[in-house]
């Protein structure tokens, strides 16, 4: 995949087939757009071009900037973007000035003088231009005069998948990751730099690295433990994790620390994806540490069960049963 940054780095292409949007967490409804964009590309030829905007568009023109937590980071909706098949990725820094773009303007300017658009993908409900005053009904009406055509992808295509990106937020927001995995097609995740934290998991045998996240603009699911798995130095490993304030060690500040089963390194400073698996239990204080390591050791065995990983003592008694 061919990524330009910006508006002037891309040259007309021979022939286009052009969609558009910010695609935040590029969910099944996206890969809907998308399975069609790629198909109609190589049915005529043409190169498939995806349109999107950094940052999102909500954080520059509305007054909740503060409050919009996304799905995906730049890179990771990069990543998906291309694993998706599409030839050319134009991400147009976005502006409070390139948003007062009219449609027309968007139209003559960014679809027909920089990228050369023989053929618009939309889905049924897309809009461009100021105040979104462009969509599908004012394209097919003025197509002739334009020189391209336009297709629309069916409400029942896209919603028969019944997902959005405000959906998934609110799922992830409750702790519900079973909800917002369905609707993405994969696990969520996050990553982050391990830092040094209290470093009081290890003093009641549950070490644990505590992630600084390394986008602050990334939604952070609800507080509570979680069955994960760990990508970590080409590895794929299990664990659970926790985000909240611990309030069993009067916690002040909010964090993320992950339990990585089988694993006995010190990885400061170091690169890791956590991929959520399972809501397990909501974080909760308890009467003294004897109390939080008997839950935790359940949460271990809860954890497991979900990853189907078993423990290393397990394992040996297996062993032992079979020598």
């Amino acid at each position: 995949m061919i990524i330009y940054r910006s508006l002037n780095d891309i040259q007309p292409l021979t022939n286009a087939v052009v969609t558009s949007g910010t695609f935040d967490g590029v969910h099944l409804g996206h890969q809907t757009i998308l399975a069609r964009l790629t198909e109609v590309a190589k049915a005529s030829n043409g190169e498939s071009v995806l349109i999107t905007y950094w940052p999102h568009p909500r954080t520059v023109v509305s007054n909740d900037s503060q409050n919009l937590k996304l799905l995906t980071t730049l890179d990771e909706k990069i990543e998906l973007i291309d694993q998706a098949g599409v030839d050319n990725l134009l991400i147009i820094p976005f502006t409070r000035s390139f948003s007062q773009l009219t449609s027309e303007e968007y139209i003559r300017q960014i679809l027909l003088d920089k990228i050369g658009t023989k053929k618009l993908v939309i889905g049924y409900d897309h809009r461009f231009g100021r105040d979104r005053e462009g969509g599908f009904e004012y394209i097919r009406a003025h197509q002739q005069e334009y020189g391209f055509e336009v297709e629309e992808i069916p409400r029942q295509d896209v919603e028969a998948v019944g997902v959005s990106s405000s959906k998934i937020r609110a799922a992830l927001s409750q702790g519900n990751v079973t909800i917002a995995n369905r609707f993405l097609g994969r696990p969520y995740t996050l990553t982050g730099t391990i830092v040094k934290g209290r470093q009081l998991g290890r003093t009641i045998g549950f070490p644990t690295a505590n992630m600084q996240v390394d986008d602050t603009s990334k939604l952070v699911p609800a507080n509570g433990v979680y069955a994960v798995e760990v990508e970590y130095a080409g590895q794929t490993l299990g664990g659970m994790l926790n985000i909240g304030f611990r309030p069993t060690v009067a916690g002040v500040n909010q964090t993320i620390e992950t339990y990585i089963f089988d694993f006995d390194k010190d990885i400061y400073g170091e690169h890791m994806t956590l991929k959520f698996k399972e809501f397990l239990r909501p974080e909760q204080k308890f009467d003294g540490l004897t109390a939080l390591v008997a839950q935790l050791k359940l949460d271990e065995e809860t954890a497991r069960g979900v990853l189907e990983i078993s423990s290393s003592v397990d394992r040996q008694q297996s062993l032992d049963k079979n020598n």
